[in-house]
This record gives structure tokens, C-alpha cells and sequence, in this order.
């Protein structure tokens, strides 16, 4: 493994601006390259783009110009509704170049073995081994909650009966209106079909997860039962998105159950709200997002995590930080890695260095 990993970050979004300020601060990492997709980014100073003080980079939209350079890994957070077409050939193109690649773009990808594109995957696969890299995929819900937290809680069990995985988010403050409009269906009527309720979409979002949970215990999944459930809001709400008019969608509860034996044994849940009183029937947090991991067993365990301040507000930008520091965080151990297709039961704890102020 190099003295100081040379690494591009693609993308600087939310996650991706909270990636470059992540890398400015470490020694043991050199940012080398940044690369964006409008236009009228290109040429400004990398460090700005991130909200911070100037670093003396430019961004750029030249892919070739950013592989000549040779990095070590590429921190892949580029987002939007067609982001998985479009990122699987620049993976494939990366890691043929011998550049290692952590993304929290394919949530698909944590764990490989169980990728909804079987084509994808065998493409991925050979490239990798073609350019002796490595990528690994990660986040916090799916990603951290459902894989290393969850399966360190069950370090502690006798004997399982249920693991259930949730998330439970008031997500106001997410700004892209086509992905919770006509992703999620938020703001519209419960006549509207959004993405999210397209058949067999829900087992597919949530396969990677529960396989890699099920893996990290040694069973094996037969089916993934997956369940999509609406409640609307009584008055207007005002969001990062727009409005969500009185008698639209406000809360979206989604639920994938991985069967083991015979019975719902590995089960994720995720409860998204635009307002705190919108579906007061359904489970509910008193902070922002609440991460919990719940084992039926011998003994039960129960474990809450939240993100944000003390109180658990703010959680939309902690979040952030938190993915993308999942896959910062990674970096080194990736490097360091066998080339392949990596999840989080290849590689140790990613624990983090240089992060004491």
C-alpha cells in the first residue's frame, strides 16, 4: 500500500463535496483530481466546489485526463435516477485502468455476489481481475446499518429467530424532486405508481442487504418478500422539494423480508416521513433518523443509533457525512485488498485514521 493514496473523487454533490473535505484532511491521502458533470463547473477550484478554502485543483469533466494521472482509488458518488447505467461502465473503465473504486452510488454492490445485474457483475468482475483492482460499495442505510452494525450485534446472540434492520427518517430536507415524486411517490395521489412500486422493485433495492447479512451468518436465503405501504398528509408541507399538497403522499413505508427455513428471518425496514405527525400509526423517532437493529432471540438485543447533534437533529447532513465517509474511511483497506468485488465481510473494520482533531 502507498505512503499517501493518490485518489479522485467523481462527483461533487452532497456526498461528494463532504468526500473532498474528508481527503484535504488526511496525510495518509492526496487528492489528485476531481471530476464533475456540469459543465459550468469545470475549471473552478475543487476545494470551493466542496465549500471549503481553495485547493489549488480544478475540476474537470475529461475522464481520460483524470485516469492518466494515475490515481490509486476513485471515490464514485455520483447520484441521480439513471445513476446505475451510467456508473457501471465508468467502473468497468476504471478498474480496468487499475484504479480501485469505493461508491456509495450502487447500494446494489454491497454486497456482489447478490447484484440484481448478473451481466453487470461477470463485467465488473473481469475488469477487476484484468486490472488487478478492487471496488467496494458502501453507505449507511443500505451499507453500514445493514451489514457490520447489524451483524456485530449479533456477536452477542445464543439464538436468532428475527433480525429486523430500520430506518426511520423524516427526509424534508432532500431536495430532488423526481427522485421522491415519481421515485417514491411523495406529493402525489396514492392512485399515482411511482418507481418504487414497480413489481419486484423493492426485492431488488433491498436483495444486496439481506443476502449480505444472511451470508455474514451462514444461511441461506430461498425468497425476499417485499411490501410498499402510503399514508397521506391532512394539510401542506413545506419540503427542500417543493409542496406536498394536503391529500398527497406524505409517509412511504417500504419492507423487504429475507425467508430463512421457511419463516421472515432477516427483515429491513425503511419509514420515510416529509412531517412528523403525517402516519402516526407507524413506528416513529423523536429525532431526525433513528438506525435501530432489532434481534428476536436468545437473549433479544435492541440497538438505536442516530446521527446529528445531541438530540438527533440534523441528521440530512450527518447522514451525508456519514456515507461518505463509509467509503473515505475504506480507502486504504481497499487498496491494500485481493482485486475483486469486495463487501464488507472481505475487509476489516474500516476504522478510520487521522480523525482526531
Amino acid at each position: 500500500m502507498p505512503t499517501s493514496i493518490r485518489t479522485v473523487v467523481w462527483s461533487t454533490g452532497g456526498v461528494g463535496a463532504i468526500a473532498i473535505d474528508g481527503i484535504r484532511h488526511r496525510p495518509d491521502l492526496e487528492l489528485v483530481g476531481v471530476w464533475v458533470h456540469s459543465p459550468e463547473k469545470v475549471g473552478k477550484d475543487a476545494g470551493e466546489l466542496a465549500g471549503g478554502e481553495p485547493l489549488g485543483l480544478l475540476a474537470t469533466n475529461d475522464a481520460d485526463a483524470l485516469i492518466a494521472c494515475k490515481p490509486d482509488c476513485v471515490v464514485y458518488a455520483a447520484s441521480g435516477p439513471e445513476r446505475e447505467a451510467g456508473a457501471v461502465p465508468d467502473y468497468v473503465r476504471l478498474l480496468k485502468a487499475g484504479i480501485n473504486v469505493v461508491s456509495t452510488t450502487s447500494t446494489g454492490l454491497i454486497y456482489p455476489p447478490a447484484y440484481f445485474a448478473p451481466n453487470w457483475r461477470a463485467e465488473l468482475e473481469e475488469a477487476a481481475n484484468a486490472g488487478n483492482a478492487s471496488f467496494y460499495g458502501s453507505g449507511i442505510f443500505p451499507g453500514f446499518t445493514s451489514d457490520q452494525l447489524a451483524l456485530l450485534m449479533t456477536t452477542q446472540s445464543k439464538k436468532i429467530r428475527r433480525i429486523t434492520v430500520s430506518e426511520v427518517a423524516l427526509n424534508d430536507h432532500y431536495p430532488v424532486a423526481d427522485v421522491m415524486m415519481n421515485g417514491l411517490g411523495f406529493a402525489r395521489p396514492l392512485d399515482f405508481e411511482p418507481m418504487l412500486k414497480t413489481p419486484g422493485f423493492i426485492e431488488m433495492t433491498w436483495k444486496a442487504p439481506l443476502y449480505l447479512i444472511a451470508a455474514g451468518l451462514g444461511v441461506e436465503i430461498e425468497e425476499v418478500r417485499g411490501s410498499l405501504d402510503r399514508e397521506l398528509t391532512h394539510r401542506d408541507i413545506e419540503v427542500a422539494f417543493g409542496i406536498v399538497p394536503a391529500g398527497t403522499c406524505g409517509a412511504v413505508r417500504t419492507r423487504a423480508a429475507g425467508v430463512v427455513d421457511g419463516r421472515e428471518a432477516i427483515v429491513l425496514e425503511h419509514i420515510i416521513r416529509m412531517a412528523r405527525d403525517v402516519a402516526p400509526d407507524w413506528p416513529t423517532s423523536d429525532c431526525d433518523a433513528t438506525y435501530r437493529v432489532d434481534i428476536e432471540g436468545d437473549p433479544d438485543i435492541h440497538c438505536a443509533m442516530t446521527v446529528g447533534d445531541a438530540e438527533g437533529h440534523g441528521a440530512g447532513n450527518a447522514a451525508m457525512t456519514s456515507t461518505a465517509m463509509r467509503v473515505v474511511n475504506a480507502i486504504p483497506y481497499v487498496v491494500d485488498a485481493a482485486p475483486g468485488l469486495l463487501s464488507s465481510l472481505d475487509i476489516p473494520t474500516t476504522l478510520p485514521r487521522h480523525v482526531f482533531d
